[in-house]
């Protein structure tokens, strides 16, 4: 008996390409259309499993429906010289009337109930023009928010309606906010230069209030050691005095 064809239409038929860089995940889609009027079970196979997460990677397919699924490569480092030898086949079989388990259904299946396709994975790096476009469709995508700042203001203006008109009572209310807010932060900082003055005055007058007491201090022994020495002096002058007179009478 000969094999059984796929009865699954396979989008891509016989290629999955992935396109990179291959720095991060690299994603793309398979699609399985079941054109018949039974259900059909599938179940995705890889020859290389560590490399690919596939989401669903097994399932029921009713008549007439289609099946979306994504096939994830993991980031590797690409040579280009490299031919990927990366395959995938899909596996399909009739659903039995009241299938519940799916595993015993694929383990007790005969090899000519199933049927098969393959398929070979296919890498690609972005052309110039790609990159081109990719560039293009950035440069076209609105900025929103271009010119951030912190602050209240900043919130303001972006709240601020682009088509309203002057005499609009929100537009008069948000302008007049504006203007309060503008108004605070002006005195607030005012104030913030005032108190960086006080402070810069109050450490110079400490300054000048350790250097006075240290003055004073000098002077206080200086003071004392003059007067200590006075007496002294006073001593050695009488004693000369003394020694004068003695030596005249005894003369």
């Amino acid at each position: 008996m000969s094999k059984l064809e796929q009865v699954l239409i396979l989008d891509p038929p016989v290629d999955l390409k992935f396109k990179g860089p291959f720095t991060d995940v690299v994603t793309t889609n398979l699609k399985l259309k079941n054109p018949s009027d039974r259900r059909v079970c599938f179940k995705v196979k890889t020859t290389a499993p560590r490399r690919y997460c596939v989401r669903p990677n097994s399932g029921v397919i009713e008549p007439g429906a289609t099946v979306t699924i994504s096939v994830m490569l993991q980031p590797f480092d690409y040579d280009p010289n490299e031919k990927s030898k990366h395959k995938f086949m899909v596996q399909t079989i009739f659903a039995p009337a009241n299938v519940t388990d799916m595993d015993a259904l694929w383990k007790d299946a005969k090899p000519d109930d199933l049927m098969d396709s393959k398929l070979r994975c296919v890498f690609e790096l972005p052309s110039e023009n790609d990159k081109v476009n990719d560039v293009e469709d950035i440069k076209a995508t609105p900025v929103l928010n271009s010119a951030k700042s912190d602050g209240p203001l900043s919130s303001m203006a972006a709240a601020k309606p682009s088509g309203g008109a002057p005499d609009d009572p929100e537009m008069k209310r948000v302008m007049t906010e504006c203007k309060r807010l503008q108004n605070e932060m002006s005195k607030m900082a005012e104030e913030n230069v005032k108190l960086k003055d006080d402070g810069v005055r109050m450490r110079k007058a400490a300054r000048s209030d350790h250097m006075t007491s240290n003055s004073s201090a000098l002077l206080g022994r200086e003071s004392s050691s003059s007067t200590t020495s006075l007496p002294s002096l006073l001593v050695v002058i009488a004693a000369i005095f003394i020694g004068f007179f003695l030596g005249k009478f005894i003369l």
